[in-house]
């Protein structure tokens, strides 16, 4: 079984002991470019799946960690989105914030979490906190609620938390992210970065002092600052604001330090970055925004998956016989070759997308006849994307024989 290893050590290596900034790392041997998906669910450490809504990344993001399970590794798949499809993927009833067991007949075993963003903060909270007082505090505290409920970023952030967890736990061999849709996606890789920032503003720092400093006792800058937003926001939310930062007082270290570890574990080289789309005109859009945002920050994707394709039928010509003008069999035989003429089209839309992303794999997924909503249907998908089946023909793009996988000419 494929386990994690230091980055100078082959994957199969068992792990060395970690400091408790220091999650698990992909190892260097897989940071190359993969040449199928197989290197992605057999090799890496950590599979991120991003691409636009509505494009079934949530189910690619299960069969990815279905076909792991199925070649013995420890998989784990977490979702940031809060909709019930991933529950519903895996045939349970309801995921919570901690790693759920999905029973099945294959030689690993398969995981899945459903992110609580704020679950996920008080453990940091009662992680760091000094006392169980200072922890009470905080989280009794109102600005913190509503930082945990309705801030924008703290999902995000909290997402790059749970999956610093799972890494870090030791318990899993391959974690995949199932990430919100695309632009959302690029917040939450940005995310840690952003909390560090916020931990070394001026002002922050100001307000984590002593906490029986008076509010009279702040600078007369800060202090005029605090008067202005009372005014605006009323005393009390200024008072509960001094009050969160004052009681946060010593935590700001651990902050940093496992945001800067997640950083360093999305920054890695062997981190995968699987790019989901459909054939649809807006969704390959926004697959190509995502593409080159990944690569302004030096990142290339590690696979492209096209879910949801018209199939082809064959040859029809050669194949259907001939039928008198406006007769049923007429009207069957038109349906069949617009299909087809369909399928030809969705084929040759993603030609360009897959140019951007070569050399990464291609994963192809048919557009299946019902929505997947148990193992079954998530079988039916990974065998499209890992079984012995020969991807459909487009131009510009090669079809092997094995993996359903398909390398850009």
């Amino acid at each position: 079984m494929t386990g994690y290893g230091s980055p100078s050590e082959p994957a199969q290596r068992a792990p060395e002991a970690r400091s408790a900034a220091t999650p698990a790392v992909p190892d260097a041997a897989t940071a190359a470019t993969p040449t199928t998906l197989d290197d992605v669910v057999e090799r890496r450490a950590v599979v991120v799946c991003c691409g636009p809504g509505g494009v079934g990344k949530t189910t690619v993001s299960a069969s990815f960690a279905l076909e792991a399970a199925h070649r013995g590794r420890r998989a784990c798949v977490v979702t940031v989105d809060p909709a019930r499809r991933l529950a519903d993927a895996m045939g349970v009833e309801s995921l919570p914030n901690e790693p759920v067991t999905v029973g099945g007949d294959w030689p690993g075993t398969l995981h899945a979490v459903m992110l609580d963003s704020k679950s996920t903060f008080d453990e940091l909270v009662e992680r760091y906190a000094r006392t169980s007082d200072q922890a009470a505090a905080i989280k009794a505290n109102r600005i913190y609620q509503n930082l945990t409920g309705a801030l924008s970023g703290t999902q995000e952030y909290m997402a790059m938390e749970k999956l610093y967890e799972l890494t870090r736990s030791e318990e899993f061999d391959v974690v995949i992210v199932d990430t919100p849709p695309t632009r959302n996606a690029l917040d939450l890789l940005d995310a840690p970065r952003r909390l560090t920032q916020f931990l070394e503003n001026r002002l922050f720092r100001t307000l984590m002092m002593p906490t029986r400093i008076s509010l009279k006792a702040l600078h007369v800058a800060t202090r005029a600052l605090l008067k202005t937003i009372g005014r605006v926001a009323g005393a009390e939310i200024v008072e509960d604001a001094v009050a969160f930062f004052q009681a946060f007082q010593g935590m700001e270290v651990g902050f940093d330090e496992r945001a800067r570890a997640v950083r360093a574990l999305l920054a890695n080289p062997g981190t995968a970055y699987v790019v989901v789309t459909s054939p649809r005109s807006d969704a390959l859009e926004e697959a190509a925004y995502f593409v080159s945002r990944l690569a302004d920050q030096g990142v290339r994707p590690a696979a492209l998956v096209v879910n949801r394709l018209h199939p082809h039928f064959g040859p029809l010509d050669a194949a259907l016989p001939a039928a008198p003008a406006g007769s049923t069999l007429a009207v069957l035989t038109d349906n069949l070759r617009e299909l087809d003429t369909l399928a030809d089209v969705e084929q040759r839309s993603f030609v360009g997308l897959a140019a951007s992303t070569a050399p990464a794999p291609i994963g192809c997924v048919p557009l299946l006849d019902t929505d997947v909503h148990d193992l079954e249907g998530l079988v039916a998908v990974s065998d499209a994307l890992f079984g012995n089946r020969r991807a459909p023909h487009a131009d510009g793009i090669e079809s092997p024989s094995t993996s359903g996988v398909r390398a850009v000419e």
